[in-house]
């Protein structure tokens, strides 16, 4: 694990658990070695940092390729934190550049790690949880690895998109039984229905009114 991602956890971490006494259930499904996905719903920035603050183990995490090139003190600064955490940069205004990202993920997994992916692409504009993006599962089986559903609640309410500091609300996260992937993929078909398979997962996980469209880009009025 990181040294940076272990003081994050020692300090981010521990102030989360204190302060907002997160509810965490299903760790059980979680293994405790061996590579596997974790596919959540995505309603805050304050996801990911729940999320790490909850797994027992390191959990990889993309970043915005902004966030490796800033300059001054703090693009520095930027750049420290994201490598020292061993983010994975993507740059999503590039369709190849995001595939370069999911096959970076692809060692990774490989070697036993676990890596985080919010398969909707964006934060839900209104809390619905929206279809998921098949790269996911590409990813899964590209790698032989499992697919673990997470739920996430509660996150919108503690930080929201205009919010300069964050609120004191219930957080729960749900974990759910992995999905097995590679040896269920023989076409496009395969793929989708996966995918498909595990946003009825991470529904069921936080009973969301489900969306069977792509979610619109932020600061879209479609």
């Amino acid at each position: 694990m990181p040294l940076l991602y272990d003081l994050m956890k020692l300090t981010v971490g521990t102030t989360l658990r204190l302060a907002w006494r997160p509810r965490v259930e299903g760790l059980e499904h979680l293994p405790r070695h061996g590579g596997a996905i974790l596919a959540g719903n995505h309603l805050s920035v304050a996801d990911e940092l729940f999320l790490a603050s909850a797994t027992p183990r390191h959990v990889t995490f993309w970043a915005k390729a902004e966030y490796f090139t800033g300059r001054g003190p703090g693009g520095w600064l930027n750049r420290r934190i994201v490598a020292g955490m061993g983010a994975i940069r993507v740059d999503r205004a590039d369709g190849r550049a995001a595939l370069r990202a999911l096959d970076a993920a692809v060692p990774v997994l490989r070697a036993g790690g676990l890596v985080a992916v919010y398969p909707e692409g964006t934060r839900s504009p209104d809390g619905r949880l929206y279809r998921g993006r098949v790269g996911m599962t590409r990813l899964a089986r590209d790698a032989g690895v499992p697919i673990i559903p997470v739920g996430v609640l509660g996150t919108a309410e503690v930080l929201p998109v205009d919010a300069r500091l964050p609120r004191r609300h219930p957080v729960t996260l749900r974990f759910g039984p992995p999905i097995p992937v590679a040896e269920r993929i023989e076409g496009p078909r395969d793929i989708r229905k996966v995918t498909d398979e595990v946003m009825a997962a991470i529904q069921k996980l936080t009973g969301q009114e489900y969306v069977p469209r792509y979610a619109p880009p932020r600061g879209s009025t479609g």
